[in-house]
């Protein structure tokens, strides 16, 4: 079982910046038994909830296109953090920003959340 503690979020004005932390329980980085894939997604009032950005175990990255340039997702195994740095915010990237760990034990495939952390851009 993973735990996930989002932390970070907040009001911020157009233009500025917020990096959230997600805390991960156990060394699931570094377990010779298992990957996992890190993950943040958002979900603003009204709609689905959408990826953000992604880090494999191997460290590979992608983002969706509304956050290219801006966002940038990283982690820290030794400490088992993800992170996402946020940049020049925009209204539009309000939203509850959630933590998401997809990990592979040995083949069997287990899905995690966080609980979220609020962002809120506005002037």
């Amino acid at each position: 079982q993973v735990q996930l503690v989002e932390s970070g979020g907040g009001l911020v004005q157009p233009g500025g910046s917020l990096r959230l932390s997600c805390a991960a329980s156990g060394s699931i980085f570094s377990r010779a038994d298992s990957r996992a894939d890190m993950a943040w997604y958002r979900q603003a009032p009204g709609k689905q909830r959408e990826l953000v950005a992604v880090i494999t175990s191997g460290g590979s990255t992608n983002y969706a296109d509304s956050v290219k340039g801006r966002f940038t997702i990283s982690k820290d195994n030794a400490k088992n953090m993800v992170y996402l740095q946020m940049n020049t915010l925009k209204p539009e990237d309000t939203a509850v920003y959630y933590c998401n760990c997809q990990q592979n034990v040995l083949g069997s495939l287990y899905n995690y959340w966080g609980q979220g952390t609020q962002v809120t851009v506005s002037s």
